[in-house]
Order: structure tokens, then C-alpha cells, then sequence
């Protein structure tokens, strides 16, 4: 224990004194107390808002703020295909959001699912998400698996 010192000091010039401005010509920040001689910089209050373009119309104001946008409304899918439905699903099986959480495969955080067509698949799957692209549907039926969709229950009711 020979190095402990009791007392502690900071490093020699960690500790500055304070730069004192406008404290007489002598002080070497005296007069313009450093801002410079004339113009916006050198006054009490010459500052600018964020975004000034010095006195050209600003960007927030050039551009229109009006219309409307789609982006609330949003709906983002999580996206599987074939490929992944092929190497990780067994025959028989049910394709649904519960069994993609279970496997590892989706995310709790997303709420909706579709299937696309990418890939080839040969077992007899049941697909229970909430879209699904013709293309897979019709590979999926012509391996012999079944189509239970939100999406085409939807569209068989407009035909």
C-alpha cells in the first residue's frame, strides 16, 4: 500500500481559469472582448434561427406543406417463400403464424404474414397466413397442400 496518496489533485492543466472578456484594453480581451469588429456576429443578440438561409426564403418555407400521406396506414409483411417453407416444414404440417414463431423463423413484433412464390415446394403443407401471391398458391395446390388465406377468402367474395 505504498503508492496510496491520501490526497488527490488533478493533473497539472486540467484546471483552467475561466477566460474573462471585456475587462479593459490591458487584458488582451478587452474592446470587441474577441467577437471581431463589426457586423451580426459582434452584437448582443445577433444570432440566427436554425434554418435562417440569411434572408433568403428558407427551405421549410420554400416547400408546400399540405397533401396527404398514406404513411400511418402502413401495412408492413413479414415475407417468407417457399424456399424457407420447404427446408423447415415436414408433410402434414400447418403454416401459420404461431407455427413460424414456434420454429424461429418470425418475429413476435409483426402482425402480418405472406407467402411468396420463390422456390419450389413438394410436400403437403396447409398455409394459414394473411397473404399469399398466386404464384405460391398455386404450387402449394399443385403439391397437394391447401390455401386457407384471409387474402383469397377475400377475393373469392368479389368474384
Amino acid at each position: 500500500m505504498a503508492d496510496y496518496n491520501p490526497i488527490l489533485s488533478a493533473p497539472a492543466g486540467a484546471n483552467k481559469k475561466d477566460r474573462r472578456v471585456g475587462r479593459g484594453s490591458s487584458s488582451g480581451r478587452g474592446t470587441t472582448a474577441g467577437r471581431g469588429n463589426k457586423g451580426q456576429q459582434s452584437r448582443s443578440g445577433g444570432k440566427t434561427y436554425i434554418g435562417f438561409e440569411g434572408g433568403q426564403m428558407p427551405l421549410y418555407r420554400r416547400i408546400a406543406h399540405r397533401g396527404f400521406s398514406n404513411y400511418p396506414f402502413k401495412k408492413e409483411y413479414a415475407v417468407f417463400n417457399l424456399t424457407e417453407i420447404e427446408e423447415k416444414y415436414s408433410d402434414g404440417e400447418t403454416v401459420s403464424k404461431e407455427t413460424l414463431t414456434a420454429k424461429g423463423l418470425l418475429k413476435k413484433s409483426v402482425s402480418l404474414v405472406k407467402v411468396l412464390g420463390n422456390g419450389e415446394i413438394t410436400k403437403k403443407v396447409t398455409i394459414d397466413v394473411d397473404k399469399i401471391s398466386a404464384s405460391a398458391k398455386e404450387k402449394v395446390e399443385k403439391a397437394g397442400g391447401s390455401v386457407v388465406s384471409k387474402d383469397s377468402e377475400k377475393t373469392e367474395e368479389q368474384k
